[in-house]
């Protein structure tokens, strides 16, 4: 069985000079990213067969892109050259307190439409990931995301779904990510937040009672990571909080989406009427593998950089 990872597909520009913001910053160095690429990334690494829709621009980058997913051992079929737009390019640059400066240019990933898409079948797709930063900005992406959800809950997939939050495209309405957030967690077999998007979508002051308000509200599988603190894991009226490892973080970028890349992976030969057998212990052991995953992207600079040392050997 496969995976489809839907989004963009992008360049991040990480500045090197550690500590500086993107304005002081004088040095950057070019890496593939893209939070839907990076999770394709890191299921291929794992071993799994994966397949990527995205588009990017007709240009040395969207070429480069193209050509690093097909070495990682992603499908690129769908992954479609705009000729009309360039690839979208994100500048990052990692403080000193271990957040991260962000700056969008945004071009062809935004123009995915669900025509250029028409001929995907989803039956071929075990799992359907939905997990692009951009997807709730205004665009035919936005359009195009609904649309395929729709599609991959009647083909039968499983559905994963991870907002990847970032406020700087949405700093001036938070309200438009929250409200589009809303029929992806209701409707997805299982989803990824991390602590501050728990917090943003719910409404609520502590990750506890985030936790209990999505449980009341789906009856989705889900997880929400705390960084090197673990992560929590809720299935049914079951909360369990599942720890990390420890690792000297050189750079967090693509951590979040190898966790879910080793979730989905441990998931790939399911279906959505199996998730619920899947006992306990079972469910535990996925997010303890997937935490390893997570935590190892962070020992290298660049997420797919981190992904080419990655593979299911972690799991023992």
């Amino acid at each position: 069985m496969k995976v489809l990872c839907i989004g963009e597909a992008l360049i991040d520009m990480i500045c090197t000079d550690r500590g500086s913001s993107l304005s002081n910053g004088q040095n950057f160095l070019k890496k593939a990213g893209g939070a839907p690429a990076n999770v394709a990334a890191a299921i291929a690494a794992l071993g799994g067969q994966v397949t990527m829709a995205a588009k990017v621009g007709k240009d040395p980058f969207g070429i480069h892109l193209i050509h690093l997913l097909q070495e990682m051992g992603v499908g690129t079929q769908w992954v479609l050259q705009d000729a009309q737009h360039f690839t979208t390019i994100a500048f990052v640059s990692l403080l000193e307190n271990g957040d991260r400066d962000f700056y969008f240019n945004r071009g062809a990933d935004g123009q995915l439409n669900e025509s250029d898409l028409a001929g995907i079948n989803f039956k071929e797709f075990s799992i359907v990931h939905f997990g692009s930063a951009t997807s709730f900005l205004s665009g035919p992406l936005q359009n195009t995301y609904t649309a395929l959800l729709k599609k991959a809950k009647e083909a039968g997939a499983i559905i994963s779904f991870d907002p990847n939050y970032r406020h700087l495209l949405f700093q001036d309405n938070t309200q438009i990510f929250i409200d589009q957030s809303w029929p992806f967690i209701e409707q997805c077999h299982f989803f990824k937040l991390s602590d501050e998007e728990a917090l943003l979508i719910s409404g609520c002051k502590t990750v506890q009672e985030a936790a209990l308000t999505f449980r009341e509200k789906t009856d989705a599988i889900f997880a929400i990571t705390l960084g090197k603190a673990g992560t929590i894991l809720c299935i049914g009226d079951k909360i369990e909080m599942i720890e990390s490892i420890a690792v000297k973080s050189i750079d967090p970028t693509g951590a979040g989406d190898a966790f879910v890349g080793a979730v989905l992976f441990q998931l790939i030969d399911s279906n959505p009427t199996q998730l619920d057998t899947i006992q306990l212990d079972a469910w535990k052991k996925i997010i303890a593998n997937a935490n390893k995953a997570g935590a190892r992207t962070c020992e290298y600079l660049g997420a797919m950089e981190a992904f080419k040392h990655l593979n299911n050997s972690i799991f023992n």
